[in-house]
């Protein structure tokens, strides 16, 4: 990744890059478990890698992130007009490495990369009041976390001559866990391990999984009392309040099982395919603090 920025030959752009947060490189782990460690096999990787780390200084633009995994984002130290620069140059960069790949492999990339815009625009709308959608939500999810995961397996078993739809149904269903592990986190985990405030997500407008199973148990006073902290800066007593409410309708217990029967499915798609560092993949995306 980092050679593919200094071959564009701009120092300003390659000390930005090494700023950005590396993250758990889980798309470039799956590339490599499926394809191996041939020349293209990494080349892909690199490029996804490249592609989701744009897609992540985008985010942090939409979302006005402080932090990106504990570390200061890249737009709240330098801009947003950096950020995004900078994003697009990762994008451009990746897209143009892509070309050199075969072309079934560049078409599911890019076309997960569509997906994944699509799906950010939907979170964006998404927030402008709570949804109480399961379907939407996992649309919005696949597009905007999973497609580019299945992009990524599809891609690999493509170059290793392996059973694309099985790979590519493991993918998918991996970011889909992997997303809703994600939302799970936000509630669960301490600000200090995810780098943001807990209950962040709720504070943003976003409706996720646990959420919406929640709003599911309560009853109507109780439905009010949600709608009316939706969105909003949260006291000590409103987040206590809303942890509580999470406690009394099992709902993040419900969103971890839910999550860990997507990692079964991902499992069954490869049953056959003896791919035993796939399942590691599954249980350190599922089992994680962050």
């Amino acid at each position: 990744m980092k050679k593919h920025i200094e071959s564009i030959g701009d120092s300003r752009s390659l000390e930005l890059y090494e700023k950005v947060p590396k993250g758990k490189r889980l798309r470039a782990k799956l590339i490599l478990k499926i394809a191996n460690q041939s020349e293209e096999a990494i080349e892909l990787a690199s490029i996804v890698e490249l592609i989701h780390a744009a897609s992540l200084l985008h985010d942090d633009v939409i979302d006005e992130a402080d932090t990106r995994r504990g570390v200061t984002s890249i737009n709240h130290e330098f801009g947003n007009m950096t950020a995004i620069m900078l994003g697009d140059i990762l994008y451009s960069k990746g897209f143009t490495k892509l070309t050199y790949l075969p072309s079934e492999v560049a078409r599911s990339v890019a076309d997960a990369v569509t997906k994944l815009s699509v799906g950010e625009l939907l979170d964006v709308e998404l927030a402008s009041s709570f949804n109480t959608n399961q379907d939407i939500y996992f649309d919005m999810i696949y597009k905007k976390t999973a497609s580019l995961i299945e992009a990524a397996a599809f891609s690999a078993a493509y170059l290793a001559k392996k059973d694309t739809d099985k790979y590519a149904l493991y993918g998918k269903n991996l970011g889909l866990a992997f997303q809703v592990i994600d939302d799970v986190l936000d509630i669960t985990s301490s600000s200090e391990i995810l780098g943001k405030p807990a209950l962040n997500d709720f504070r943003e407008g976003k409706t996720t999984l646990p959420y919406l199973y929640m709003y599911e148990k309560l009853n109507n006073d109780d439905k009010t009392k949600l709608l009316s902290l939706f969105a909003k800066d949260l006291s000590f007593e409103e987040s206590s309040w809303i942890k509580e409410k999470f406690e009394e309708t099992g709902s993040v217990e419900r969103s971890i099982e839910y999550a860990k029967a997507l990692g079964y499915e991902a499992l069954k798609a490869i049953e056959k395919e003896n791919a035993p560092e796939l399942e590691k993949i599954i249980k350190e995306m599922i089992v994680r603090d962050f």
